[in-house]
């Protein structure tokens, strides 16, 4: 193996919740306003993702954006896909079928971290959701964040596999592998939504 060469390595963690199960009801640790951003929210959003155009950009393509109001000050935002969408990080396309949605970029204001607003605001939406009809939806993190993988397991999904990546820089090799105890058929899910139908991607 040459130096510029990965061993394979777990690079990011995949998790789902199937919304015909009844996800948690979690509460954050202040008091907060949680609702989807529409008309009037979005200039503070706006403001809050450094104002370049790229929360009306994403809204004008169909992604929904929620978020966390504590003492009237926007202090945690997140985002829902229905469709394909880019995991940029990694150089992926999550693929969803009828019925997915996909949470990303969730943010928290420092000022406001460790008051439980991520994963209330993720049971939040997915309460939103499951009573929308959508069936499953998808979050990822990558492995090194713990903080955010207890909120996620917080608000109810479950683990289901990892993105392991080797091979070099330039043209890594991606594979998808499922967690312990996990059933193949949500590991196959995760393959194909990170993957597609191959399995792989070089």
């Amino acid at each position: 193996m040459s130096s510029d060469e990965m061993e394979p390595r777990a690079v990011g963690r995949m998790w789902l919740l199937d919304l015909d199960q009844p996800a948690p009801a979690v509460a954050p640790r202040v008091a907060a306003a949680l609702r989807r951003v529409t008309g009037a929210d979005e200039a503070e959003l706006e403001r809050a993702m450094g104002g370049a155009g790229a929360s009306v950009a994403r809204l004008q393509t169909g992604r929904r954006a929620y978020a966390a109001w504590v003492e009237g000050e926007l202090a945690a935002y997140g985002w829902v896909s229905f469709e394909d969408e880019a995991i940029g990080e990694h150089g992926l396309r999550l693929r969803l079928r009828p019925g997915e949605a996909y949470l990303w970029d969730f943010v928290t204001r420092p000022a406001n971290r460790g008051q439980g607003l991520y994963s209330a605001l993720l049971a939040f939406i997915l309460h939103e959701l499951s009573a929308e009809g959508v069936r499953r939806a998808w979050i990822g993190a990558d492995l090194d964040n713990t903080a955010s993988h207890h909120g996620i397991k917080r608000a109810g999904f479950r683990a289901v596999a990892d993105l392991v990546v080797a091979g070099g820089p330039a043209e890594p090799a991606r594979s998808v592998e499922g967690l312990p105890g996990v059933p193949e058929t949500l590991v196959a899910a995760a393959r194909y939504a990170l993957l597609g139908e191959a399995g792989s991607l070089v």
